[in-house]
């Protein structure tokens, strides 16, 4: 990982019976918030391995803009699912969550305990509660709701689907197009078929979870001061390396990533580096935000919120 200083630790202590299913730590929590190396610490006390639940470090070529935990943070402990996955190739939530489970089932099979640790609530969510049985949507029907105009999406959702539409932003793009298409492509509400989610793990295992929630201003100037790291570290060159790779799609995901957008307009000469750094900071900075708001409200509320907090928590009574 990069050398930004790590908020300043609180110690928080809590009771944790000895567990009658399989336990499963989790460190989550936006962007610089301290959880990687929170996550090192407590698999190291108690015998754990970390499992990646970020989507952009599952991407063998950001290591860098990513912040993945570099050679000396896996060597102090086993690391899983980070770095895995060729940027040629998109990485979904069911996708991760498979190969999640397949991990935490190994680590558990030879007696560690996984420490799932990052700040994408989407892969958290379809690990714990499982996956919709959404059939594949027909190109015609995606291709033609997302050649609708934002505003024609969104009236056309609320006639055919007017519960999602009161539950959605208008300009929340990505989703209103989601419903659209669920409800046109099978004559199911997406919320319909969510109703049927399968594959959830949260019923089999003991789940010790934490959310780092570190003071706002705090984490932005972290945000700020990591992209100057990134920078100066190595991720301007691996953008360029990943730029000239012609079996990655322009739509690949890996290619939509924090950061890359703007590296890639630096490289190519429309931005400057100065203007680039500052674009990548601003973005890095409405991401935590939106990620501050949803591990502020979306997880059930028992789940503990810290502003920081040390392994500690996790190590009361392992049985």
């Amino acid at each position: 990982m990069l050398g930004v200083s790590r908020p300043a630790a609180i110690s928080v202590a809590v009771n944790i019976p000895p567990p009658s299913k399989p336990r499963v730590a989790l460190i989550a929590g936006p962007t610089a918030s301290g959880k990687s190396a929170l996550a090192i610490e407590l698999a190291e006390r108690i015998g754990g391995t970390v499992v990646n639940a970020d989507a952009s470090q599952v991407y063998r070529d950001l290591r860098v803009l990513s912040a993945r935990p570099d050679a000396a943070d896996v060597a102090r402990v086993p690391h899983r699912l980070f770095g895995h996955v060729d940027g040629s190739v998109a990485c979904s939530a069911a996708d991760w969550a498979a190969q999640a489970r397949d991990a935490i089932d190994a680590i558990h099979a030879e007696g560690g305990v996984p420490v799932l640790v990052g700040g994408t609530g989407l892969y958290l969510r379809t690990l714990l509660d499982g996956i919709a049985p959404v059939p594949a949507i027909d190109p015609a029907v995606r291709e033609a709701v997302r050649a609708l105009p934002v505003a024609a999406a969104y009236d056309a959702l609320r006639r055919e689907d007017p519960t999602a539409a009161a539950r959605l932003n208008a300009g929340d793009t990505t989703r209103v197009a989601r419903a659209l298409e669920v409800v046109r492509a099978t004559g199911r509400t997406l919320a319909d078929w969510q109703e049927e989610k399968s594959g959830g793990i949260a019923d089999h295992v003991a789940l010790s979870p934490m959310i780092l929630l570190p003071d706002r201003a705090e984490l932005m100037d972290r945000c700020d001061r990591r992209l100057v790291e990134m920078f100066d570290g190595g991720a301007v060159e691996e953008v360029a390396a990943l730029l000239v790779r012609e079996d990655v799609p322009a739509d690949a995901p890996v290619r939509r990533a924090i950061g890359v957008p703007d590296i890639a307009a630096y490289l190519s000469g429309e931005l400057s580096r100065d203007d680039a750094l500052a674009r990548a900071q601003l973005s890095t900075r409405r991401y935590a935000k939106r990620q501050y708001t949803w591990f502020r409200h979306q997880p059930p509320a028992a789940w503990p919120r810290c502003a920081a907090a040390t392994s500690q928590y996790y190590v009361a009574d392992s049985g």
